[in-house]
């Protein structure tokens, strides 16, 4: 049985399945072993097709597809992006194995997620039944001090949508076609939160078909067969959240690379805390259109008279000029040491200058404290809260995508957003 959230041992100088626990973790080789199968499920590429089994009825299967990818690997010339995996809102973004200009984007682990794709979105059922291919989601992860050998378990899936992307590889200096996977992770609520193994181990087994194999599947898995891409609102994994986003969900753990970028932001700021205003702007506008939104870019406030006010921009929902909506969207910045909590007094100036219909925005390169979110919570006030590791994810995004480094990224958005000193209803009536 394997768990959402559990870190299993991964120890490529020991893959013995006998032992329960190695280092005091769940051994990942015992959790995965299946007899008679010659296959440990060692993986090395993010995208690992376990070996084809034929059934007594001439039909060949793959048992299951391993995703995992290495955080601490991101931002490197081998992994440029990041992927993200948000299990409980039933999410995976996964950036393909392609890493070069001179082969195909087509080819190797993309090839075999875009053919399944074809399978997932099918309308007949029998197509998803004897063909479809489980998806199963790890995260390398550091456990004390130890890099490599802890796999994460984020739950399995299917894919949802693939995009081509173009990526930037900094050590050649070239641009390269990748695909960029969306993943649709599956509700286990009735199946006690465990992703049963067993079922995979059906599947490995030759003397079943792959119809007998359904039967071992998750409650989930059967749903969707059954009603495919019309189900997946129905099968996908949603977890009832708390209502506070802890610190360490808000701030990089130290020592990673997104920590020390965040450190390396907050010291180009030290002595000009004002400018970063226009960094701000820069991740709430992206921060908004990762969600599908339209902006428009206004100013930064003059330092004097700016009433608590450091940025304007506009949030466009729908281009129809009778149903399309304008929303003025008014943002406060705050560059702080990360370790540096952020409370009610800091935001409150913000929240006293919105007017009906407009938004807030508060971007900080530290965290949000408990208080102050169940506030805004309980209080219903329309503002963006914008953490610091958020920053530090942007920004890579960013650097990576122009090929720049840190400094002269930050000193280009002086370039790319005015200073000036207007009423915010002015964005209404800009291009």
């Amino acid at each position: 049985m394997l768990k959402i959230g559990t870190v299993y041992r991964y120890a490529s100088d020991n893959t013995t399945y006998s032992i329960p626990i190695i280092d005091g973790l769940p051994n990942y080789f015992y959790e995965t072993h299946v007899d008679g199968f010659n296959n440990t499920f060692s993986f090395q590429r993010g995208i690992h097709s376990i070996r084809s089994v034929t059934g007594p009825d001439g039909k060949s299967r793959c048992p299951v597809i391993i995703i995992s990818s290495s955080p601490y690997k991101a931002g490197s010339d081998d992994t440029p992006w990041q992927d993200k995996y948000e299990p409980d809102r039933g999410y995976v973004r996964y950036y393909g194995d392609n890493k070069s200009s001179s082969t195909n984007p087509d080819k190797d682990g993309n090839h075999s997620l875009l053919t399944l794709k074809r399978v997932y979105d099918s309308g007949n059922r029998e197509e998803r039944l004897l063909n479809a291919v489980p998806i199963v989601f790890f995260e390398r992860t550091t456990v004390n001090g130890r890099v490599k050998g802890n796999l994460k378990f984020h739950g399995y899936g299917i894919v949802e949508k693939a995009e081509l992307v173009t990526q930037y590889d900094t050590k050649k200096n070239e641009y390269f076609s990748n695909y960029l996977f969306h993943f649709c992770v599956f509700s286990m609520k009735e199946d006690c939160e465990c992703f049963d193994w067993n079922w995979i181990a059906k599947r490995c087994d030759s003397s079943l078909t792959n119809e007998e194999t359904n039967y071992f599947a998750p409650k989930a898995w059967k749903k969707w067969v059954d009603g495919g891409k019309d189900r997946l609102h129905l099968v996908r994994r949603t977890v009832a959240l708390f209502d506070t986003i802890k610190k360490d969900e808000q701030v990089p753990a130290k020592n990673t690379k997104e920590y020390n970028r965040l450190l390396d932001i907050y010291h180009y700021y030290d002595g000009k805390k004002h400018k970063f205003e226009y960094l701000a702007m820069e991740v709430t506008k992206k921060t908004l259109e990762k969600n599908g939104v339209a902006c428009v870019p206004g100013w930064i406030t003059e330092r004097s008279g700016d009433m608590g006010i450091d940025y304007v921009l506009r949030m466009d929902i729908g281009k129809n000029a009778l149903s399309g909506i304008k929303i003025i969207v008014l943002g406060q910045a705050k560059c702080t040491k990360p370790e540096t909590t952020t409370n009610g007094n800091d935001i409150a100036r913000t929240v006293a200058r919105l007017k009906r219909g407009w938004i807030g925005a508060f971007v900080t390169t530290s965290y949000f404290s408990d208080p102050l979110q169940r506030e805004l919570n309980e209080d219903k006030y329309p503002i963006m809260l914008i953490n610091g590791k958020t920053i530090a994810e942007i920004v890579n995004e960013e650097l990576f995508e122009r090929g720049v480094d840190l400094n002269t990224y930050l000193d280009s958005l002086e370039d790319e957003y005015k200073l000036e000193k207007r009423m915010p209803e002015d964005i209404l009536y800009a291009i």
